[in-house]
């Protein structure tokens, strides 16, 4: 994947949360009814605290004393001559002793609740077990040595092993877990010379996105003396010539950067360093100082004579520029650059090039993408030429040069991966590999060698590497390697696609998993996670914390594939941002319908969850539709949609959600904003579900403010209220947003999710 788009889909893809964040995966880049919801809600009129639990449980729900957090009433902000009160805009200051006490007292009243859960161990020893299983990334050549990453099972960050050869033996090359005692220092980004003799890696702290870079000699393992630091949302690319490396930076700031603060990140630079000498010494190269907000991705052409730059301005679209590198050849201040593409409008993600003719990847009048060429020495857009052009319905969702003159590429159809290989000559289809319903979460191969590998993921399936050598003809795909998990047997469970009619008659399709056989009588846990946004696919993927479920819950795992994603390309993604927004929440809600009215479970058996976007349309969705949750998970949510722009890199967010600034925008995120809308259950409204707001102390990508705010407001709203069901929060020490976060903390938070679950639902662990 180019650093271009890199820079783009660290926003994306690590902006959604996994159900299952311990399995490394590098990917380049990367019949219906409506039911009728009266009686239930006549039901909740009747007894609002109705639900499948215990008496006890009930009692110990509706005993809470929320803390009285403290409402400054004379703060308010008008926007377009409409005033909008925000009483707990104190809680934006993470560093005050009002906000750190609140903390505490939130913290407080959960741990007793989540502790108090009878199968507690029962849940926490059988997460850990199966979870201790092996996990490998593909392998990756370098130079004269392949490259893996593994996970033993329990280790709280994935280790890179080096081998001299495909079948030598490997070793420890690069261990975290020897960085810090609790792993809470993760990898963070890399990238290997040409001749594979140096490696620059990031390191991040806490689940921070700022990191710092440092370089290592392959040979002797050791590290070179200077470190890079101020790095946030980093491209990186070397050189041909191995002794410089292009590097995204911010410059330096007042106050801290350890990923508490809330400031927005501005003015990034593309610097160069020259290999063995301090930072101090590096070069800006590329900036744009009219443009603060803009972040700048850079590649080194595979020819090693043009430098490939692309700004990004939000979290779709960029800009297009190039250096020839072969006229600085000694880089020592800024580089000339040549403009491709003068609007925000489209993708361009540089794949390979021959000479002056490079290949991008672009949805630039191809909603679903398409290959094009663009002639560096005659760039003017009327001179481009389709390579591969856009399919019907298939996303072309990434492109990888390999074995001098061929391409894989990776389709989505139906949110399902077609793998295929083409000419990058004519664009030709030369083959398709064969692959069972699921996704391909990983892959190598570069073009200077003649072998790929590729990684294999379904709901049922841990993972499958396959290895091509191009040497062979036919062009087969081996097993390099199967992940087997211990206590899981696949046959025992059954996954499925439906497509269900969403408000305006849209259909969606949804993965529908559980074990075999289970009685469609209304009565199944059943748990449904959706995003929603930022052109992000959810394609089936392997998840410990859902196996758990479904097999020691007899549970149901529902994972609708809702617009605002990308599992249909830009269209797809369109349909649900911006004034759109409303489509997700309508998506959504519908699956939750189509399960009741199809018998599969019933509103006091359903969760939901979502993380980051996914936590926005979990909190909306509560707001707009209670009667239909039992319980809602809501992790690292964007929820003030009326400031989520003036925090750290927020603003980039305004492609999907749009500003308050805007009059027409504040109106639509004003309708929709989780913290805005919250409303007491009363006769004519049913309680909310019960609710788990989760959130981590050096999250800077959503800011912990979002869910300190909103748990705020929800319990100060139902205080005198029927609402029995708790509304709690979790806030995590020593975490982020999710990425780099160690599996001791990932299988902790996921017990518990699982164990709020049980006692707010009154689920039963089945051994």
């Amino acid at each position: 994947m180019s650093n271009c788009m890199a820079v783009r889909r660290f926003f994306a893809n690590h902006y959604r949360i996994s159900l299952n964040l311990s399995v490394y995966t590098t990917k380049p880049r990367n019949i219906f009814t409506r039911v009728n919801t009266t009686s239930v809600i006549t039901g909740f009129k009747n007894n609002l605290c109705a639900r499948a639990a215990s008496s006890a449980l009930e009692t110990m729900s509706s005993s809470f004393a929320y803390p009285e957090a403290r409402r400054d009433e004379s703060v308010v902000d008008n926007y377009h001559g409409i005033e909008i009160k925000d009483p707990y805009r104190w809680l934006e200051d993470p560093d005050s002793s009002e906000t750190k006490s609140f903390i505490e007292a939130e913290n407080n009243i959960t741990r007793p609740y989540l502790n108090a859960c009878p199968v507690k161990k029962e849940v926490h020893d059988r997460l850990t077990e199966l979870w201790n299983y092996p996990k490998y990334s593909c392998p990756f050549r370098r130079g004269n040595r392949y490259f893996f990453f593994k996970n033993t099972g329990l280790q709280n960050q994935n280790v890179l092993y080096v081998q001299d050869s495909l079948d030598g033996e490997p070793r420890v090359f690069l261990d975290p877990n020897t960085l810090s005692e609790d792993g809470t220092i993760a990898l963070a980004g890399s990238r290997f010379t040409e001749d594979g003799a140096t490696f620059a890696y990031g390191l991040s702290a806490s689940g921070s996105d700022w990191s710092t870079i440092h370089l290592k000699d392959v040979a002797t393992g050791q590290d070179y003396p200077e470190v890079l630091e101020k790095v946030k949302f980093a491209s990186m690319s070397w050189t041909k010539d191995n002794k410089g490396l292009f590097y995204s930076r911010y410059p330096e700031q007042t106050g801290k950067t350890d990923g508490s603060e809330t400031e927005v990140n501005r003015d990034q630079k593309l610097c160069f360093h020259r290999l063995d000498t301090p930072q101090s010494e590096d070069v800006i190269v590329v900036e744009f100082p009219e443009e603060p907000l803009w972040r700048i991705g850079a590649e080194v052409t595979d020819c090693g004579k043009y430098l490939i730059v692309c700004p990004v301005k939000d979290c779709r679209d960029n800009l297009l520029f190039f250096a020839d590198l072969s006229k600085q050849p000694d880089i020592a201040g800024k580089l000339p650059l040549t403009q491709i593409v003068h609007k925000f409008e489209a993708d361009y993600e540089y794949v390979t090039n021959d000479g002056s003719v490079c290949i991008f990847r672009t949805n630039k009048d191809a909603p679903n993408y398409r290959l094009i060429l663009i002639d560096l020495a005659n760039p003017a857009e009327e001179n481009w030429k389709t390579l591969i052009p856009e399919h019907e319905k298939d996303v072309l969702d990434w492109a990888s040069a390999v074995d001098k003159d061929k391409l894989v590429i990776h389709y989505v159809r139906d949110v399902k991966s077609v793998l295929q290989l083409h000419s990058a000559k004519t664009g030709d289809l030369i083959q398709t590999f064969p692959l069972d319903v699921g996704s391909v979460v990983g892959f190598s191969g570069k073009r200077e060698h003649t072998e790929i590998f590729y990684h294999f993921m379904s709901f049922l399936s841990p993972g499958i590497i396959y290895h091509v050598d191009f040497k062979k003809q036919p062009y087969a795909p081996t097993v390099f390697r199967e992940v087997k998990v211990k206590g899981f047997d696949a046959s025992q469970y059954e996954a499925k696609q439906i497509f269900y009619s969403s408000k305006d008659g849209t259909k969606v399709p949804m993965f529908i998993v559980s074990k075999k056989n289970l009685p469609q009588d209304g009565n199944n846990p059943t748990l449904i996670y959706g995003y929603g946004g930022f052109n992000i696919n959810l394609q089936p993927s392997f998840s410990v914390t859902r196996l758990v479920f479904m097999q020691h819950f007899n549970g149901i795992v529902a994972i609708p594939n809702i617009r605002g994603g990308g599992e249909y390309g830009e269209r797809w993604h369109n349909a649900g941002r911006l004034l759109n927004k409303q489509n997700v929440f309508d998506d959504f809600q519908a699956a939750a319908e189509y399960l009741i009215h199809e018998k599969y479970t019933q509103p006091s058996l359903i969760t939901i969850q979502g993380g980051s976007n996914g936590g926005l349309l979990v909190a909306a969705c509560i707001n707009q539709r209670p009667d239909l949750y039992g319980a809602a998970i809501v992790q690292v949510g964007v929820l003030d949609m009326l400031r989520f722009q003036k925090f750290t890199i927020g603003h980039a967010w305004v492609s999907d959600y749009g500003s308050s600034d805007n009059k027409t925008q504040f109106d639509n995120l004003l309708k929709y904003s989780p913290l805005h809308n919250i409303h007491a259950p009363d006769d004519k409204r049913p309680q909310y579900p019960a609710t788990l707001v989760l959130t981590a102390d050096h999250d800077d990508r959503v800011v912990p403010l979002h869910s300190l705010k909103f748990i705020a407001a929800i319990q100060h709203a139902v205080r005198g209220s029927p609402q029995c069901r708790p509304l709690l929060a979790r806030i995590d020490t020593k975490a982020g947003h999710g990425g780099g976060k160690p599996t001791a903390k990932i299988i902790d938070e996921h017990t518990d999710i699982l164990c709020f679950m049980t006692q707010a639902l009154g689920l039963k662990f089945v051994k």
